[in-house]
């Protein structure tokens, strides 16, 4: 991801405690104004009418790519890549998502109060990423115990052509399958699926869209609480062969022009079994949404040509709202804009909350964490990754919202009526 160069950061605190302590700041609260493209599909939102900054930031700076997971134990466990992030012990584990000893990073984030939270690290798992160059986390749920957590691929072995134009990396690969942990993340069982028989049978290979190439899980809250039908579903970005307006990175793993869902029983049978598997497959005549078992039948949620990318959903229970987070990461490695959706069912209708241009300047895998949504469902706290580039070929990328930057970062904001 991000041109996928792998960075080891140099930590130089004087102490364990100073590294596990988050990084906090204050600023005077304010209203992001959006200002969502001309040709934006979704109407405004009348009941969240956009979002305000209110001035309260946390986080920490190593790794990236965290997923909360809110597990049955209270705690929260997250996928973490790139970079290094401490342990208990005092040692560093650091992660190179890249190549056939690809690792990836497995976390657990302890304390109920955002701005006195203690992450670290539960150590790593190497596989292999071939005939890909990079494999990174995705997908992390924690259910009754069972920690299952998703990796995906990018960049095919060599250029890929897409009609007559030449692709090379980050073009998105396929989504692998899952691990499994029983003992949140200290010890594993690797999916018996790879990077060349992947769990949806889908292929990057020679610059083919794949639709669920990153997917994350739908976060309903403690222990999938709030599951509507005690499903576990999954969203995701791609992009497919139809595509009338192609920009360079066109399925990447911050771009992509469609969103996709789908869902399952959660079980260690079940969840590298693509049979086990319904996928959204569009409305019949009465508007009604329809699921197949049929991977060849998938429709996509949502499609906004060339403005869509990573993408994440929480059910706001208070407010008995779903909050999707997309992000439109442009080139991959330039500003970013993200953009938040509600509704009040899974599968839509979708209304726009507000459009974050240039938000971070540069954030990633944005998500909204259920635990830290307030009783009223009015104030949450929004996390992400970002600024992983701040001078890429002459683009200086500030730190917009304050205390924006690489690795953990939390902004605690309200919805505004």
């Amino acid at each position: 991801m991000k041109l996928r160069v792998i960075i080891v950061l140099i930590l130089l605190a004087p102490s364990l405690m100073a590294q596990l302590k988050p990084d906090n700041l204050t600023f005077p609260p304010f209203v992001w104004k959006s200002e969502a493209p001309a040709d934006c599909p979704f109407p405004a939102s009348k009941e969240i009418t956009g979002i305000t900054l209110l001035g309260v930031k946390t986080g920490f700076h190593f790794g990236d790519t965290w997923y909360p997971t809110w597990a049955d134990d209270g705690n929260l466990y997250s996928p973490w890549t790139d970079g290094c992030t401490w342990r208990l012990d005092g040692s560093n584990d650091c992660s190179s998502s890249y190549g056939d000893q690809a690792t990836t990073g497995q976390a657990i984030i302890e304390g109920d109060d955002p701005t006195n939270l203690k992450a670290y690290s539960l150590g790593m798992k190497v596989a292999s990423a071939s005939p890909y160059h990079g494999r990174y986390p995705c997908g992390s749920l924690i259910y009754n115990g069972v920690w299952y957590y998703g990796t995906y691929c990018l960049d095919p072995a060599g250029d890929a052509k897409y009609g007559d134009k030449v692709i090379n990396w980050p073009w998105m690969g396929p989504f692998v399958g899952f691990r499994t942990s029983k003992d949140y993340g200290r010890h594993w069982t690797e999916t018996e699926h790879t990077p060349e028989k992947p769990l949806f049978g889908e292929t990057g290979i020679n610059g083919y869209p794949v639709k669920i190439g990153s997917p994350h899980f739908v976060d309903f809250g403690k222990n999938l609480q709030y599951s509507p039908d005690g499903k576990a579903y999954m969203i995701a970005h791609g992009a497919d062969t139809t595509d009338p307006k192609y920009r360079f990175w066109n399925d990447s793993w911050i771009t992509g022009d469609q969103i996709y869902l789908s869902r399952v029983v959660p079980s260690i049978e079940n969840m590298n079994d693509a049979s086990k598997y319904e996928f959204f497959g569009g409305y019949d005549a009465k508007g009604m949404p329809v699921w197949t078992n049929d991977f060849k039948k998938i429709k996509p949620l949502l499609e906004w040509n060339n403005n869509m990318g990573c993408v994440t959903m929480t059910y706001n229970s208070p407010l008995k709202k779903y909050l999707m987070c997309i992000t439109d990461g442009g080139n991959t490695c330039a500003r970013m804009s993200t953009y938040i959706l509600e509704s009040d069912k899974i599968t839509g209708p979708w209304k726009l909350v507000t459009y974050l241009k240039d938000f971070g300047q540069q954030a990633y895998f944005v998500n909204f964490p259920s635990k830290f949504i307030s009783a009223d469902g009015r104030t949450a706290w929004l996390l992400y990754s970002g600024n992983f580039a701040p001078d890429w070929n002459g683009v200086k990328i500030l730190a917009n919202p304050p205390g924006s930057h690489y690795g953990l970062v939390m902004q605690k904001i309200s919805l505004n009526k």
